[in-house]
């Protein structure tokens, strides 16, 4: 039997765990033409929910069309422009009414287009005399889809990306082309929570209070319970009630990771699984990481490096320039600690979850945590 506990984003909706919430409230939204923002930390499953949006609009809502792009290996506006032009060709096949007038629409631009090798889908690279012809492309792109008479929904994943472009003010340009669409509902999707929310939040920004906004948290408790027992049982296997909440705890309840260990134990082949076939799991997936938990290790400093270790020894740490946490590790003056967290933020090593209660330091990677908090 095909492992059930996917790794990559989406496949179908029953081996999609929860989510109701979320996924109403942004079908909700798509409805009504509201454009949204959705954050999260890295691997919390929000491109698995874009994924399942669009299955569901699929499915129940054939009148909605939709296109998803994800940005985050773009370097540039002319990046931007040809995944967008590659997810509409996706979107819209050549053969139907609105792929035909776009290919002729790309046609009219003098592409280099080829195939992917793999996929056959197409791939092209446009050829700009200007910057202005590339704005250009652009803003034809956008209106050429708002100007098909159907309701477009639009997922551009880490959007956080278009603030790494050089020579365009890309959020400008954008917004600028956006506000005037009438058919195209947009999903902006991204990991990077502080750049996500400058760029919404902030009122000196141009997409400043445009959007509503989703927040993904840990999926709870129960739902993941019935979830996993529910495939383990469809596969004939057995797992015990502690198996199953130490799968939870361990992982805390981060998606990935508990999807990640949840693959690697039915891939074990046992047919009973109890707590000790789950820690055994667990130590394969600490011993498959090792070598890349080592390169971290030379991509930072000491300092950042026994930083890591009392946060991955606390679990989590909601003040890091207490006395007790400062003293306890030894980490110095509470500007010492304020650096360091800020640094490893902004190294993608350290999640900063931001609550009414206060903000809480975890590590990003759950495995990584563990590792560290075996040999710190």
């Amino acid at each position: 039997m095909e492992n059930p506990f996917i790794i990559k984003p989406y496949k179908s909706k029953d081996l999609f765990c929860d989510r109701e919430n979320e996924l109403q409230l942004m079908l909700t939204n798509c409805l009504n033409h509201s454009d949204m923002t959705l954050i999260s930390q890295r691997r919390m499953g929000k491109t698995g929910l874009i994924m399942r949006l669009m299955d569901e609009i699929s499915e129940n809502h054939s009148d909605i069309k939709t296109i998803y792009f994800d940005i985050l290996a773009s370097r540039s506006i002319d990046d931007f422009i040809k995944m967008l032009a590659e997810a509409t060709m996706k979107s819209f096949k050549p053969k139907t009414s609105i792929g035909k007038k776009f290919m002729n629409l790309i046609k009219s631009l003098r592409p280099q287009l080829t195939f992917d090798n793999i996929t056959g889908e197409p791939q092209f690279q446009l050829f700009y005399h200007s910057p202005e012809e590339k704005e250009h492309t652009l803003r034809g792109l956008i209106e050429f889809l708002d100007n098909q008479g159907v309701h477009i929904v639009i997922a551009i994943d880490e959007f956080q990306q278009i603030r790494e472009y050089p020579g365009h003010n890309m959020e400008a340009l954008l917004r600028t082309y956006i506000q005037h669409t009438h058919n195209l509902t947009f999903i902006y999707c991204g990991s990077k929570k502080h750049m996500m929310t400058d760029i919404f939040i902030n009122e000196k920004k141009p997409f400043y209070s445009s959007t509503s906004f989703v927040s993904l948290g840990k999926i709870s408790a129960d739902s993941y319970s019935s979830f996993i027992k529910r495939l383990f049982n469809e596969a004939n296997r057995s797992i015990k009630d502690n198996a199953v909440n130490f799968i939870l705890e361990w992982t805390r309840r981060h998606t990935y990771y508990t999807q990640m260990l949840c693959h690697t134990v039915f891939a074990s082949d046992a047919k009973i699984i109890d707590i000790n076939v789950i820690k055994a799991a667990c130590q394969q997936l600490l011993t498959q990481g090792e070598s890349t938990y080592l390169q971290y290790r030379q991509l930072i400093t000491l300092k950042q490096w026994n930083f890591l270790i009392a946060v991955a020894k606390e679990g989590t740490v909601q003040q890091v320039t207490s006395a007790q946490f400062l003293g306890k590790y030894k980490i110095g003056s509470p500007s010492t600690a304020t650096r360091l967290v800020e640094a490893l933020i902004e190294k993608g090593l350290i999640n900063d979850d931001v609550a009414i209660t206060g903000t809480t330091y975890s590590l990003n990677d759950v495995f990584f945590s563990h590792w560290l908090e075996k040999i710190g």
